[in-house]
């Protein structure tokens, strides 16, 4: 594990202990139970396949530790509909406070403003969080391999699917990958970045692909930055992307993310 998550990891334990304080956990089972159904996440995706076309998850993001501010201009709704009319199969809104300026009201704010299923971002290491995902209206949640033991990655994916949500478990390596598939989740989520030296590689997800059970759907993360790089995964077979900080940067999220998956 590196220091970065780490340091996340211990934070968002300690985060959770302070939010079970204020609004204890029956509360917020309660509130989750409460809720309107989810939006399919996964069958979001199938229906872009089944036409033919490249899903893209693309990413509501203001800031990360490596880079620090991406969107000054930040507003969740705006960005929402535009990735609606760019073509987005789904959307994944980030939710750390203290590492990427992300809120639990930023997903909210998305998800109201458009039709699209919502993955919920954060590093997710106790059901109090998976429950907390439903409540604020999360249809589908992330799951870390590098950040769980065995156990509860299992138990919190099961959870998250008993809430109706649907679940990607990202993998950085082929050992988290063989543990990810103990977890009866559909999409198993490529992380192209190297936690350990935050460097980008396209081939992770190249070399990671054939060993993808053909059951599962692979999702491609973190360094697509052009058409060249959807050709080249698409070449490989990888047809869902999620891509967060290439369309953060442009002016018009969405027209980013056409122009970038035009046929």
């Amino acid at each position: 594990m590196s220091d970065i998550l780490a340091t996340i990891l211990a934070r968002k334990h300690e985060e959770i202990r302070q939010r079970s304080q204020i609004r204890a956990l029956d509360s917020v089972r309660a509130r989750a139970a409460s809720q309107p159904p989810a939006r399919g996440f996964v069958e979001a995706i199938r229906r872009k396949h089944a036409a033919g076309e490249a899903a893209v998850i693309a990413e509501v993001k203001k800031a990360s530790p490596s880079k620090g501010l991406i969107r000054k201009d930040f507003d969740p709704a705006a960005i929402a509909r535009s990735y609606e009319a760019g073509g987005a199969a789904c959307l994944s809104v980030l939710t750390d406070v203290d590492f990427f300026q992300g809120s639990n009201r930023y997903l909210g704010e998305a998800r109201e403003a458009c039709a699209l299923p919502v993955l919920r971002k954060d590093f997710i290491v106790d059901p109090y969080q998976v429950y907390e995902a439903r409540m604020i209206g999360a249809d589908c949640i992330l799951l870390i391999v590098a950040a769980l033991e065995d156990g509860p990655l299992v138990e919190m994916a099961n959870l998250a699917h008993e809430l109706g949500m649907d679940v990607l478990v990202e993998v950085h390596d082929i050992d988290e990958l063989e543990r990810a598939l103990q977890a009866d989740c559909e999409l198993i989520g490529v992380n192209n970045r190297n936690l350990r030296t935050f460097e980008v590689s396209l081939d992770t997800s190249l070399q990671l692909r054939d060993a993808v059970p053909p059951d599962r759907t692979m999702v491609t993360e973190s360094g697509i930055a052009s058409r060249d790089d959807v050709a080249r995964l698409r070449g490989a077979g990888i047809h869902t992307f999620l891509i967060g900080e290439s369309f953060m940067r442009e002016r018009e999220p969405g027209a980013a993310l056409q122009r970038m998956f035009a046929p």
